[in-house]
This record gives C-alpha cells, sequence and structure tokens, in this order.
C-alpha cells in the first residue's frame, strides 16, 4: 500500500493523532473523508490539508455514538461508487478513575465509541475492499489494552478488544491483498489525556512520543501488514515484559503509577 493513492476515511480526525494521520496520508496523494464532531476544526483542516497537497477533502460532521449519525458514515464507507481504499478507526475516548465513582453513561459510551463504532465501520468498510481485492483499516488501540489498568478500566478493556478483533480479522484476511493492523501507541501527546481527566504531568518526558511519530510508523506498518504495531522501542520492551509476566504483578504495578500521578 506504499504511496498508494485513493481515498482514506479517517475518524477523530479533528485533533490529535488523526490529524496527523490526515495529513500524512494527504501527502501521500490520496484524498481524504475528515470524520469527527467538530465542524468548525473539521473545516479549517480541510482547507489546510487541500491547499498544502491538492487532494480531494471531504468533511463529514458524526457523534459515532449516535446510531443514525453511525449509519451515515457507515453507508459511505459501503458506497461502492466512491470507493473508500484505506480507513483509519481512531476516534476514542478516555476516562480516569475508580469505575464505581465514575458515570456509567459516561463508561458505556465510551464503550460505543471504542468497540461498536470501529466493529461496525471496520465491517462496512472490509466487504467492498475484498471485492477489489485491495484496501487496508488502521485501528487505533493502545498499549493500555496490553495489560489491566485500575483506574482506567474501561478504556483499557475497550482497547484489549480492539487489539484481539484487530488481530483476528487480520488472520481472516490473509491472501486478499486487504491489509489490518493494530497500532498500540503509548503516551502520546494530545489532548487525550486532559479530556480523560489524567494528570500528565508527571508522567517523565523520555515516555512520550508526537501524534506524527505514531501515524507515521502505523502508516508503514499497515503498508507492510503488520498485525499489530508498537511505536517507540521503549514502549515495545514495555509490551514485551507485560505480555510474560503474571496479571496480579502487572496490574499492581500500574495501580501504583496510578497512584504516584495523583
Amino acid at each position: 500500500m506504499a504511496g498508494s493513492t485513493g481515498t482514506a476515511l479517517v475518524t477523530g480526525a479533528s485533533a490529535g493523532i488523526g490529524t496527523a494521520f490526515a495529513r500524512q496520508i494527504a501527502a501521500r496523494g490520496s484524498g481524504v473523508i475528515l470524520v469527527a464532531r467538530d465542524r468548525e476544526r473539521l473545516q479549517a483542516l480541510a482547507d489546510d490539508i487541500a491547499s498544502r497537497h491538492g487532494v480531494a477533502v471531504e468533511v463529514l460532521v458524526a457523534d459515532l455514538t449516535d446510531p443514525a449519525q453511525l449509519a451515515a458514515v457507515e453507508a459511505r464507507l459501503g458506497d461502492r461508487a466512491r470507493p473508500v481504499d484505506l480507513l483509519v478507526n481512531n476516534a476514542g475516548i478516555g476516562t480516569f478513575g475508580r469505575f464505581c465513582d465514575l458515570d456509567v453513561e459516561t463508561e458505556t459510551r465510551e464503550i460505543a465509541l471504542n468497540v461498536v463504532a470501529l466493529v461496525r465501520l471496520t465491517h462496512a468498510a472490509l466487504a467492498p475492499m475484498v471485492e477489489r481485492g485491495r484496501g487496508g483499516v488502521l485501528n487505533v488501540s493502545s498499549l493500555a489494552g496490553g495489560q489491566p489498568t485500575p483506574a482506567n478500566a474501561t478504556y483499557a478493556a475497550t482497547k484489549a478488544f480492539v487489539t484481539s478483533f484487530t488481530q483476528s480479522v487480520h488472520e481472516e484476511l490473509r491472501g486478499t491483498g486487504v491489509h489490518v493492523t493494530a497500532v498500540c501507541p503509548g503516551f502520546t501527546r494530545t489532548e487525550f489525556q486532559e479530556r480523560a481527566g489524567f494528570d500528565s504531568s508527571k508522567v517523565p518526558g523520555f515516555l512520550w512520543q508526537t501524534a506524527e511519530e505514531v501515524a507515521t510508523g502505523a502508516l508503514a506498518a499497515l503498508d507492510h501488514n503488520r498485525a499489530v504495531y508498537v511505536p517507540g522501542t521503549l514502549n515495545r520492551v514495555t509490551a514485551g515484559f507485560v505480555s510474560v509476566l503474571p496479571d496480579a504483578l502487572t496490574r499492581r504495578a500500574a495501580a501504583f503509577i496510578v497512584e504516584r500521578s495523583e
């Protein structure tokens, strides 16, 4: 898929990693469909991308937790007259705190966005891609999905689903010409932490990556049809250790880190 043209649909495109994906995909010469709730931000990004790269840009305003608005994005992905060659499922939210103290409606909305919307959009995109024998789906998961994470319980669980789901679909589509990859970033400098209510000021600087670094590595991993990609050497080492340690140890270590950040 390296250097491919065509059209990509990016969810959560109005900020952070989603914006980085949209810009880098456009720089490759592909048209982009920008999906998020914030029309003003999306339009500003669309205008900038079009002027910089001369590609076609569509703005599709949608709250993916709303069934009707989600269905509209599914319909765009399934429109065989206007094929989408790459789907980037980046939209997601997180919450921070003891699960019993958090608003359950917000927690279920988190599941609706991080899991249900991702599954439905992946399904909508894949049938036309398999028919054409080409295409790609890039699902943004998280390093947090590799272990139980106290005070981030729902988010970590949704990302564990995304990683597992993506790997299964990746294997199902082996040999079809359709690439499917999960990217699992660690701490990334975006608005995500603030929106989730997480005080990131005590996280050491060396643990952070930029959204641009994550997007660059993720697109390269998709080009090579890797099932899972963890950006950053330190994050890959951490993921390797976590995979062989007992859950009791990793969840206690995660709880310790959380307690220190409070």
